[in-house]
């Protein structure tokens, strides 16, 4: 792909490359091989220091970029640690606009003006971030919520910038055995989809109610309830939620709550969500969370949101019960058939590596013990050894990550790693008690019902194939040179079988023939072939005890 070179693109395309001249060749280095493990503390110094600086370099470049480096600290297995460490401490906060450009754009998008659609509206803004900011605002009927407003022409902007990204991507891609061997083009085209998502306020409010459902049987967590008149896609208004952010909490905040039963239920609630309803908020860090005035947790920002599918979350349920077991080898062979096998892929190599982190992870202690950042830290073994793993597997790191955070600030006694263990048996249980439910039990019927009437229609082409000689057969995995010696020793048999038959039918006929010469009275030919036939037939036997037996014996039982 060329690049387009369009006006307007220029400066973007200096600034990009720019950065990558300056922090491409380290960003890279953990997706080709590298091991943070055998870092001096030199260097890992220095790689801190290189972090920060590529989270400087981004923030400056605005809100696509920094969105960039929040997506980029998901990714485990591309980032070396101490960049992980700095992009995840990106801060998506900006200078708020003004209110008359809040008023106007609320205005035009309710159809309704400021004054009376609200009986108050706060000109200050609670919060104010790349995207769009918060006012607190109260409706006709005394109702307290807030409202989201986006930022004016952000939507151009970042439309802007992905264009440059993509296209930049695309060249790197085709141009570089970098871009071959990780494929960025994809991985921005993912990032384009989720940033354009969390444009759409419409999509955070139908994020906000379908998880509200799934919270229904944990009391102790809610999210805000979206106001659906008040809501367009660039104004999302919902319930206001009064509380403090779990990050800004003291120690003696801890005192005043049952962190450890606040914490369990937040944890349960997220296997649930990524282990059976298959939709999570993949951003839960603590100023996301807030502990509410009356003692709940409550959800915030769901602009970020992932979709986990039922075959993955069958797989990542027998990764987690891998990894609460310590069965390294385990764990390996379901990371190893998540991910994509890339050119110089080592599969011992990866064997080996999560083997000994697990082992390492069995005998950590409780401070040390991080659900998420062990998952993370298998996704990064699975890029240094060539294996791309799913960027669900990522984001469920991520979220994992976030959740410790938010349990050390709640209860600082708290194992994430046993409540996982422990709630994953009731997520098992009630999985096989959804495969024998009715509706189950009626797809497989329908595909019952389905072979039964395609069966003779396929039975059909087979055979005319075989009657007009199109039929093959792709036959894997035969040594030829034993099939070879199998056959003949099979058509020796049979020869001698055939040769003791027509010596017994000789003899038999000579038998009738009187000559001269006998032989304990018979006549002395027909002894002959007889003793011939007992001769060959006591060879086959023989052959047959000494050789055929023992092989059978030796042969692996099903």
């Amino acid at each position: 792909m060329e690049l387009s070179f369009k006006p307007r693109h220029l400066v973007r395309y200096r600034e990009v490359a720019s950065l990558l001249v300056r922090h491409g060749l380290p960003v890279w280095r953990a997706g080709n091989g590298g091991d943070d493990a055998a870092l001096t503390a030199e260097e890992t110094a220095d790689l801190d220091e290189a972090g920060e600086k590529l989270a400087a370099s981004l923030e400056s470049m605005g809100p696509t970029f920094v969105k960039l480096g929040q997506m980029l600290s998901t990714r485990a297995d591309l980032l070396p640690a101490p960049y992980l460490a700095a992009l995840a401490r990106l801060q998506d906060k900006c200078e708020p606009f003004g209110f008359a450009e809040v008023e106007k754009l609320v205005s035009t998008e309710l159809g309704v003006r400021l004054s009376d659609g609200f009986q108050s509206f706060d000109h200050e803004p609670l919060a104010a971030a790349s995207l769009g900011q918060v006012h607190r605002a109260t409706l006709r009927d005394g109702r307290d919520v807030v409202v989201k407003v986006q930022r004016p022409n952000i939507r151009a902007q970042i439309l802007d910038d992905m264009e440059v990204i993509s296209e930049l991507a695309a060249f790197v891609d085709e141009r570089t055995q970098t871009g071959r061997d990780i494929g960025f083009a994809p991985m921005v085209e993912e990032f384009r989809r989720s940033l354009l998502g969390e444009l759409d306020y419409k999509r955070e409010a139908s994020n906000l109610t379908l998880l509200s459902t799934q919270l229904t049987d944990h009391p102790h967590l809610l999210v805000p309830c979206p106001i659906a008149d008040y809501t367009t896609s660039l104004v999302l208004t919902m319930d206001h939620v009064a509380g403090r952010n779990v990050g800004a909490l003291g120690p003696l905040a801890q005192l005043d709550i049952d962190g450890v039963a606040l914490t369990e239920e937040l944890f349960d609630a997220y296997l649930d969500h990524i282990l059976v309803d298959g939709f999570f908020h993949a951003d839960p860090h603590p100023g996301n969370i807030l502990l509410t005035d009356d003692g709940r947790l409550a959800l915030i920002d769901l602009g970020m949101v992932a979709r986990v599918t039922p075959p993955l979350q069958d797989a990542l349920i027998r990764l987690l019960v891998a990894i609460g077991e310590g069965r390294g080898d385990q764990a390996a062979e379901v990371l190893a058939g998540l991910g994509e096998p890339q050119p110089g892929y080592d599969a011992a190599a990866f064997r080996n590596r999560t083997v000994a982190l697990l082992d390492e992870y069995r005998s950590a202690s409780l401070a040390d013990i991080q659900a998420g950042r062990l998952v993370g830290e298998l996704a990064r073994i699975s890029g240094a050894a060539g294996l791309r793993p799913p960027p669900e597997l990522t984001m469920v790191s991520k979220a994992l990550l976030n959740l410790d955070e938010v349990a050390r600030r709640l209860a600082p006694t708290f194992d994430p790693s046993e409540e996982i263990r422990g709630h994953l048996q009731s997520i098992l249980r009630r999985k096989m008690a959804a495969s024998a439910s009715p509706g189950n039990l009626l797809h497989a019927a329908l595909d019952a019902k389905e072979f039964a009437e395609k069966l003779p229609s396929r039975v059909n082409k087979v055979m005319d194939a075989l009657a007009e000689g199109q039929l093959t057969l792709n036959v894997q995995g035969i040594d030829e040179a034993e099939l070879m010696r199998g056959i003949q020793k099979l058509a020796n048999r049979v020869t001698a079988g055939l040769v003791v038959a027509a010596l017994v039918l000789g003899a038999g006929l000579f038998g009738g023939v009187h000559s001269g010469r006998t032989t304990f009275g018979y006549p002395t030919l027909s002894v002959v072939l007889l003793a011939l036939a007992g001769l060959v037939g006591a060879w086959l036997v023989t052959s047959a005890l000494r050789h055929d037996l023992p092989q059978a014996a030796k042969r692996p039982k099903r």
